[in-house]
């Protein structure tokens, strides 16, 4: 398993939880708005499974857990013997996926060797291509929000990231309704950068105020509702 990037320790990526978290390259979407455009096209320094293990095995005191993140992960196959070597060294493992393997998620879940998954819903199902940027097998992204669901005793979340180019109001409820009942739902506004994958200046993240009427209306549909403004 190969990593394009690290970040040693992080107190926001895993709940209640300090962590390490490691960034594959590569992804099948292209979403503008995503912030680790370098890491998507593959660009960073390279970091062996060796280093990562190595690296880890000493942060043993200070560090709980370890999120694997992208890009996108489940693209990989030897992400199943990473996290398998890194659960026998006593880490929690938190995966953020987009959901296109279902296949891959069902192995990791069932074999316990995931303690927290975050899934990122991009849009109402109609319109997941147009905010994804390629074509998406949506039947892939409903089978891994349901087993998510279902999977007892699974800590996990959904979250979407929001920009007024790309996402409505309409929208957002869309997605708040189509999860009611969901555990946890995150809303990330959308914040601009040198890494953005569709370019600086391109894109701007909601006001705050259409975000707090979001908030009112879907604030009772889950058991925890984070807004990120």
């Amino acid at each position: 398993m190969l990593f394009m990037g690290q970040e040693k320790s992080s107190f926001v990526d895993y709940p209640n939880k300090i962590c390490t978290v490691y960034f594959v390259g590569g992804c099948n979407f292209r979403c503008p708005y995503c912030h680790n455009g370098p890491l998507v096209k593959g660009e960073g320094r390279p970091i062996t499974e060796a280093e990562a293990i190595g690296f880890l095995v000493k942060r043993k005191k200070y560090v709980d857990a370890v999120c694997i993140s992208g890009g996108e992960p489940t693209l990989y196959e030897g992400i199943y013997d990473f996290i398998g070597k890194i659960k026998k060294e006593g880490f929690f493992v938190k995966l953020d996926t987009n959901g296109t393997n279902p296949k891959m998620v069902k192995r990791l879940l069932e074999e316990r060797l995931v303690d927290y998954m975050a899934m990122d819903i991009k849009a109402p199902l109609v319109k997941y291509d147009e905010v994804a940027g390629v074509h998406v097998p949506i039947e892939a992204i409903q089978e891994t929000m349901a087993y998510m669901q279902r999977r007892a005793g699974l800590d996990y979340e959904f979250r979407t990231t929001v920009c007024k180019e790309l996402l409505t109001k309409e929208d957002i409820l869309e997605i708040a309704k189509g999860i009611k009942g969901t555990r946890r739902y995150t809303l990330q506004n959308f914040r601009d950068g040198t890494t953005v994958l569709g370019g600086a200046g391109k894109l701007h993240p909601f006001e705050i105020d259409l975000l707090e009427e979001v908030e009112k209306e879907i604030k009772g549909f889950f058991d925890t509702l984070i807004i990120r403004k």
